[in-house]
């Protein structure tokens, strides 16, 4: 089969979809793999170490597009990329159609089979294509809420951890899965007072076994989130519906009742956020400001340590591209029934029950078929 590797164009988005270790692993078991010149320069992978691996360089995006089978990527296609998919193309990289109406509809239109990394599964119910970028975002998520936290960045002029004599930081945390978890272990490092919240008390148990009183954990009714989220000094956002929209858990009316300087990160961003006043940004102007309340929403966050989030991706999405490349599309899936879970767009159809669902008011052919 014909891999292609296009160069990622999303702003400040340098993550690329294969290492040269990838590729080698490609070519020997008998496939092509086109590489965009350049694709990986940005993080040390220079165009000779994709040579030495076996690739072909492809001095253009079109040449890749136009002559690879599978394309494989990090981030969803831009709309003029999706205008180059055909229907005898599989795509597979993170997709988030749920908030993205445009980019399905053009997806459907394209005729390509689309396989998003977000909604592929594992055996024990997880999403192991999410959980590595998961975990870059979720210890991202207190990095850069710390910065924004102080006051050249509009914050409240706060170190998260305090020091002797002054309090630290209260940090609230939405959401106990692995972005949650990972913003725990970061924010519990740095000293801060943390909570975590959620409606599995099975999640925060787990949570309270691995840090003990470190942390304080808490079920998110709305009452209760309320409350926090008003005394809180940082706010991640860190809920997730597999494959659909995120539900709104911080409402605009609290903005003007929260401590002016206070922060909110929301790392499902790419579902469409958690907070009503979430709008995606981006790492070239990552923040705004709404009724005092500073607001990071950048909608690729790993994007910012690509060499890291780059290497950690490949090792996860290698095996699936593996079976999509030596079997074709259809038998990977009929075969991997977890691989099959990833299957969100495919002959002109939506066809990922929560997706559908999240899209249904936006765009037609939206119901998975019989």
């Amino acid at each position: 089969m014909r891999v292609g590797i296009p160069k990622e164009i999303k702003n400040h988005e340098y993550r690329v979809g294969a290492t040269p270790d990838s590729v080698r692993e490609f070519v020997a078991h008998g496939h092509t793999v086109l590489v965009e010149q350049g694709a990986g320069a940005a993080i040390g992978l220079a165009d000779a170490q994709y040579l030495a691996a076996g690739a072909e360089l492809a001095a253009t995006p079109e040449d890749v597009f136009a002559r690879a089978e599978l394309i494989l990527k990090v981030k969803e296609p831009q709309p003029h990329e999706c205008r180059w998919l055909r229907p005898d193309q599989v795509l597979f990289t993170y997709l988030h159609l749920a908030a993205d109406p445009a980019q399905a509809q053009l997806l459907l239109a394209s005729g390509v089979t689309a396989i998003a990394y977000e909604t592929v599964t594992s055996p024990a119910g997880g999403l192991p294509l999410l959980a590595p970028m998961s975990e870059v975002a979720g210890r991202m998520a207190i990095q850069a809420g710390a910065m924004c936290l102080e006051k050249s960045h509009g914050g409240a002029g706060l170190l998260l951890g305090g020091v002797p004599g002054v309090a630290p930081a209260n940090v609230v945390i939405l959401g106990a899965g692995v972005v949650g978890s990972n913003a725990a272990a970061m924010a519990v490092g740095l000293g801060a007072q943390v909570t975590v919240v959620n409606h599995s008390v099975e999640r925060l148990r787990r949570l309270d076994e691995r840090f003990g009183n470190r942390i304080h954990t808490q079920v998110g009714t709305g009452v209760a989130i309320e409350a926090l989220v008003l005394d809180a000094d940082l706010v991640i956002g860190a809920a997730l519906v597999p494959g659909a929209a995120a539900p709104k858990l911080v409402r605009r009316a609290w903005l003007a009742r929260m401590r002016p300087g206070s922060v909110l990160v929301d790392v499902s961003i790419d579902q469409g956020g958690c907070f009503e006043t979430s709008r995606p940004t981006t790492h070239a102007a990552p923040t705004y400001v709404v009724d005092g309340i500073v607001h990071y929403c950048v909608a690729n966050m790993p994007g910012a340590v690509p060499r890291t989030s780059t290497f950690a991706l490949n090792h996860v999405t290698l095996p699936f591209a593996l079976a999509l490349a030596d079997k074709g599309w259809r038998q990977a899936l009929a075969d991997d029934p977890h691989l099959a879970s990833g299957l969100n767009v495919q002959g002109g159809r939506i066809t990922h029950a929560a997706v559908a669902r999240a899209l249904a008011p936006s765009i037609d052919s939206t119901e998975p078929p019989a």
